[in-house]
């Protein structure tokens, strides 16, 4: 009834856990980025379908995932390699698609993330994520953080998607968000994320994923924009009720954000418009 689609690169530590959560499918698709590590060798014991092709960009891999597999199923469900479906969301999913209306392209759900055990329940930044679309009804822009575009309605699923993006440890999300904030900054350098903002369109949007991508073009012509950002999930969004993971994790985004902040000068300084690190 529902097909699985996990793109992966280097995922041998993650993979057995998500390949076993979504065990309830019979048409499981690992679309790697040629890992080098035994990636490809897990998920084919697991019974996988495994398709390999050059990483060159987190949209484009995603599309072209979408575009080429031969999916088993109408509905496919986009996990990542550290997210883990609840029970409760399985058995929703399956009942949503069942009872899906022609009109209906995608499901959105609550992810919810961990840090050192700790629901991250207020500090999270954005809890809802389009993770089951219909064949051919969805593709995604943005090479960093993509967005998804939907043809149709998208509905809501109440059950809970986790997400561990610490599994791997600190030093190895400090990497991966170092690798980020240099693509957000060229993206930011080369004028992408320089349109004029829409009050409009980030207050009073009706998709949910338009508003995001209208708030962060405001949110990236904001002086003080780390220190802003920390405010705001201690404060408004109430990361300080998370206890020490959710200061931990406010403290880890601010970080984030003054390395986009400072790649971002620097590329703008050297005339290189984000075309090179």
């Amino acid at each position: 009834m529902i097909s699985v689609l996990i793109l992966t690169k280097n995922e041998e530590q993650d993979l057995p856990g998500c390949l076993a959560s979504v065990a309830w499918s019979d048409d499981v698709h690992v679309f790697d980025s040629f890992s080098t590590d035994r990636t490809a060798e897990i998920a084919r014991a697991a019974g996988a379908h495994v398709t390999q092709r050059e990483f060159d960009g987190y949209a484009s891999q995603r599309n072209a995932a979408l575009r080429t597999l031969p999916f088993r199923h109408e509905w496919i469900f986009l996990p990542d390699a550290d997210e883990r479906p609840t029970r409760e969301l399985i058995a929703e999913m399956q009942r949503a698609v069942a009872a899906a209306a022609a009109e209906v392209a995608a499901f959105r759900v609550r992810r919810r993330d961990f840090l050192n055990g700790r629901w991250l329940k207020h500090a999270q930044m954005s809890p809802y994520y389009i993770r089951l679309v219909r064949r051919g009804r969805a593709q995604f822009e943005r090479e960093i953080n993509e967005v998804p575009r939907v043809e149709g309605r998208i509905a809501n699923l109440a059950a809970p998607l986790d997400h561990f993006p610490f599994s791997k440890g600190m030093a190895h999300w400090m990497e991966k968000h170092n690798t980020y904030s240099t693509m957000e900054a060229r993206l930011i350098a080369s004028g992408t994320n320089r349109r004029p903002p829409s009050l409009a369109a980030a207050f009073f949007g009706k998709d949910f994923h338009a508003r995001r991508v209208a708030q962060k073009a405001l949110f990236y012509r904001m002086p003080a924009r780390p220190l802003v950002k920390w405010c705001y999930m201690m404060f408004v969004r109430g990361a300080i009720l998370d206890g020490a993971a959710g200061l931990a994790y406010s403290n880890l985004q601010a970080a984030y954000e003054y390395m986009i902040v400072l790649k971002t000068r620097e590329m703008l300084a050297a005339g290189m418009n984000g075309r090179v690190l």
